[in-house]
């Protein structure tokens, strides 16, 4: 009888490797499940990797390629995989249609490389994990968990569903940014505009002026020399590092700064920590950092996955050091036999409506199906927040705006008001 080498989890989440006697793949599956363990990899014990027909030609990638799988392409990806599954086909046929449907690119090149990979043999799961890129650790567990319980179509079906609503979500947010940021960046070139072009010219003018410039003057014509790049030192006109360069450059030096915070655990932390405490804008994040783990979380449960390890992996995913934290307590707790809502409770990030509901899922044994309520509920309460930010935003750029362009009009007309003024008086 041949021996199967296996891996596999234990319920409390600890990963074991061992060695199982059976006729078939499917009666190790079997007999693995029976002892308690939950397999994540199993392969025949002296089997040799198949490799390509004689003579054939491995298929060449696509090219460099930079940054990774658009997640909308992702997406279409695992709902066809999963609608070809269903139908019956082999996984490896499968594959090879969905490559060819692929446009050139990054998507292409991995599917054909995956293709290759379980035609020698290898676990769809196996092959996909050898490309972080376009697979994350989140799609290669909810994969072996399919592959391990005979049911990949399904998983397949909730992964493109969850993929989904995670990209919803985002183009909702950013969608909300879109307007108030475009405003601003054409307010800001405007602006700019203005004061490298016709302040200096008034400036002109008002070197003629016999009499001194009000200080709201002053000051925009100091703000046009950093502009423009000039400085007076005594009586000259010295040039500078023009202003609008450090406009330009600024926004990105801040964006590399962040980043490099963000390197640390500490500052990573202390970012997330001080944003969730934002007006409005924090209330967007946290709820949006709730939906997306509860949503990673329900679906890895509902597929199979055991709590420790779907833990582990929505710790890695939250995409906020904050609710990583708090996840990571939850994980301890239960690893040492205690309840799930107990150690969000402590953390005190997450709402106490939120903490009641995994609580009842938890006790019914339905945790999955609250999840993915939790999950909905915020959804639509990020929906009215984002609604209620836009609302906010216009408004306050309409004053901010209009007090920078009365701010410009005053300064240049005062200096004429006054020398009016004094001519008036002096002729009368």
């Amino acid at each position: 009888m041949p021996k199967y080498q296996y891996v596999a989890m234990d319920q409390s989440g600890q990963e074991v490797k061992d060695e199982i006697e059976a006729g078939s793949t499917e009666d190790a599956l079997a007999k693995i499940r029976g002892m308690g363990y939950f397999p994540t990899r199993i392969k025949e014990k002296g089997a040799k990797r198949k490799g390509a027909a004689p003579g054939a030609k491995r298929k060449k990638g696509a090219g460099f390629s930079i940054g990774g799988v658009p997640l909308k392409a992702l997406t279409q990806f695992t709902r066809q995989l999963s609608t070809l599954q269903d139908a019956g086909l082999p996984i490896l046929r499968s594959l090879q249609i969905l490559e060819q449907q692929q446009k050139s690119g990054l998507l292409k090149k991995v599917l054909g490389e995956v293709a290759g990979d379980v035609e020698g043999g290898a676990t769809l799961s196996e092959a996909m994990a050898k490309h972080p890129k376009a697979f994350d650790r989140l799609y290669c567990n909810m994969v072996a968990a399919g592959e391990a319980g005979g049911v990949l179509d399904v998983i397949l079906r909730r992964l493109a569903d969850f993929m989904e609503s995670a990209e919803k979500l985002k183009r909702k947010v950013k969608g909300a940014m879109v307007y108030p940021v475009a405003v601003i960046l054409f307010a800001l070139g405007i602006v700019t505009g203005i004061m490298i072009t016709v302040v200096p010219k008034f400036k002109e003018i008002f070197k003629d002026f016999e009499t001194g410039l009000p200080n709201v003057t002053l000051v925009l014509l100091k703000i046009s020399d950093f502009v423009v790049g000039k400085k007076d030192v005594d009586g000259d006109r010295v040039d500078t590092l023009p202003g609008w360069i450090i406009i330009l450059v600024s926004p990105v030096a801040f964006y590399l700064l962040l980043k490099l915070i963000r390197q640390s655990k500490v500052g990573s932390y202390a970012m997330d920590a001080i944003a969730l405490r934002l007006p409005v804008l924090g209330q967007i994040l946290g709820k949006t950092a709730v939906a997306r783990f509860t949503r990673t979380l329900g679906t890895l449960i509902a597929a199979g996955v055991p709590i420790l390890e779907a833990l582990s992996i929505t710790r890695e995913t939250a995409g906020n050091a904050v609710f990583a934290k708090a996840l990571g307590l939850v994980h301890d707790s239960i690893r040492e036999g205690e309840s799930f809502a107990q150690p969000l409770r402590a953390s005190k990030v997450i709402d106490g409506l939120v903490i009641n509901m995994i609580d009842v899922g938890e006790e019914t044994g339905e945790l999955d199906k609250m999840l993915y309520k939790v999950a909905d509920n915020y959804d639509e309460e990020v929906d009215a927040l984002v609604g209620s930010l836009v609302s906010l935003l216009e408004p306050a750029i309409v004053v901010v705006l209009g007090t920078i362009v009365g701010f410009i009009v005053i300064a240049l007309f005062l200096p004429l008001v006054k020398l009016i003024n004094s001519v008036t008086g002096g002729g009368a």
